[in-house]
């Protein structure tokens, strides 16, 4: 069989490009190295519940046009995304927000906070911050850093707020407001039945092949040929690493089915920010849907190392990095008839909205022949 597309890839950037090729009359072949189609967005039923195996998937966005594109394929429900911290025994409301400073220093006006925030930043005399602990200080003050940001991010990144750039935070955002909606965004909420129907109904009558590698697709003597190549795993293992690793963050999941327990902790996500407590968050994934069921799934996620073999999560886009997929992209533009897309083919997270957007738009200019 000849195809039009190999798309390397069943996510969410890879299985948009295969549906819009296909609307335009191309055909494609997809081939995914995991077992199931969706990447990160795969959610399975469990105990009744959709799980997110590969943790919190919230949709939001500000665009009406991706906002509309994805409901073509599901109906989504209100889910607003409002997650707790805990901090030893105390709760505080996230984003930081006035029901955080009023937990924090038992105050209740926006002036009391900003002064309470100025005073502490003050006290500081950071003018020129250092390193990603001076920089996260001089935005918010000691007791939000101490109690909300450092442990988390250190467990995050794996290493000390003293050893990472300051560039890493740009700002921590401060809401002076009783609002506990984490995200500005018009348009979110969680597609009802799960994401992994999103993905099946932008692959229906498009061929897909799951559990191969593109390496040990490459190998095989077989008769599928294409003329053009999407490719959506890492730019740097396409490559063969021939100029070194790019650098990743992981993550680890331990999800536990509790049949007799109808609510664990009372919300969808709650954030972990103790260095202390291995974890970042835990799941409780009937809450995203509003569930009724009578037992629930939790899921604790645990940041880690990235070493080759292990899930690449999160690009580490420092200096080092940066320079280096500089290096990676003068060689994918050598390529003939190779594109590169998503997170780990452009080296770039992408919240799920902007996925979609740049799948789309890239489907535009191969349409258009550009």
């Amino acid at each position: 069989m000849h195809y039009d597309f190999l798309i390397v890839g069943a996510g969410l950037f890879g299985s948009v490009f295969a549906s819009e090729m296909k609307k335009r009359g191309r055909s494609c072949y997809v081939i995914d190295r995991r077992d199931h189609i969706a990447g990160n967005i795969y959610t399975q039923e469990r105990l009744g519940i959709n799980v997110h195996c590969y943790g919190a998937h919230i949709f939001h966005t500000s665009d009406r046009t991706v906002w509309d594109y994805i409901r073509q394929f599901a109906e989504f429900n209100h889910y607003i995304n409002s997650p707790v911290a805990v901090y030893k025994n105390e709760l505080y409301n996230l984003p930081f927000n006035m029901n955080t400073f009023s937990r924090l220093w038992g105050i209740r006006t926006p002036a009391e906070a900003k002064e309470k925030i100025a005073e502490q930043i003050g006290e500081l005399h950071i003018s020129e911050p250092k390193n990603l602990e001076e920089q996260a200080l001089s935005l918010v003050g000691r007791d939000v850093y101490e109690k909300l940001v450092k442990g988390y991010t250190e467990k995050q990144w794996g290493r000390s707020c003293r050893e990472l750039p300051a560039f890493l935070i740009k700002r921590l955002p401060l809401r002076f407001t009783y609002d506990n909606n984490y995200f500005n965004d018009p348009y979110q909420g969680i597609p009802v039945g799960g994401y992994t129907r999103i993905v099946e109904k932008l692959l229906e009558g498009i061929p897909v092949r799951t559990g191969v590698s593109f390496q040990a697709f490459r190998e095989e003597e077989q008769d599928i040929t294409y003329d053009r190549l999407l490719y959506t795993g890492m730019i740097d293992e396409y490559f063969d690493y021939r100029l070194g690793e790019l650098e990743y963050r992981s993550l680890y999941f331990e999800t536990e089915e509790m049949p007799e327990q109808e609510n664990y902790q009372g919300n969808a996500v709650i954030n972990y920010t103790e260095r202390e407590v291995p974890y970042t968050r835990m799941i409780e994934h009937k809450h995203f849907e509003f569930g009724k069921q009578p037992g629930t799934v939790v899921t604790r996620e645990y940041p880690a190392q990235w070493k080759r073999g292990d899930e690449p999560y999160y690009p580490v886009n420092d200096e080092k990095n940066n320079r280096l997929y500089g290096e990676y992209l003068k060689l994918a533009e050598q390529e003939k008839n190779v594109l590169f897309g998503g997170r780990l083919g452009q080296y770039q997270y992408y919240d799920m909205d902007k996925t979609i957007k740049a799948a789309l738009e890239m489907a535009r200019s191969e349409a258009a022949g550009v």
